[in-house]
């Protein structure tokens, strides 16, 4: 599967150079969706068993040691987009927890229409 804007990632790792443990856990996240092939809905959770389906245009927070990311998986084009990532703090200070704050987000970021 072809992982686009990882760039958000790996700046996130940048900001966070001495935490081995999220430096593993990122470049683990950036391998589970690149090294895939076929992945589906049906067995997403099998690659990654923290998949939280947010929304049903194929919108999905996934955790990382200590920090959220929020994909747009495009099952049918093989292909994911980073759209957003950060600690678990910040995910609660933008988005408060709560899908109604995350949907307008989408739409306010044009993810959704």
């Amino acid at each position: 599967m072809h992982l686009a804007e990882k760039g958000i990632l790996i700046k996130l790792k940048n900001k966070n150079r001495g935490n081995a443990k999220l430096m593993t856990a990122i470049d683990r996240f950036i391998f589970d969706f690149e090294e895939s092939e076929n992945i589906s809905p049906d067995n997403l959770h099998q690659l990654r068993k923290d998949a939280d389906k947010i929304h049903s245009d194929g919108i999905y927070f996934f955790n990382i040691h200590i920090h959220r990311v929020m994909l747009l998986i495009e099952f049918s084009q093989n292909r994911a987009v980073v759209l957003w990532s950060g600690s678990h703090d910040e995910y609660i200070n933008k988005f408060k927890n709560n899908k109604d704050t995350i949907e307008k987000w989408l739409r306010a970021n044009q993810h959704i229409q």
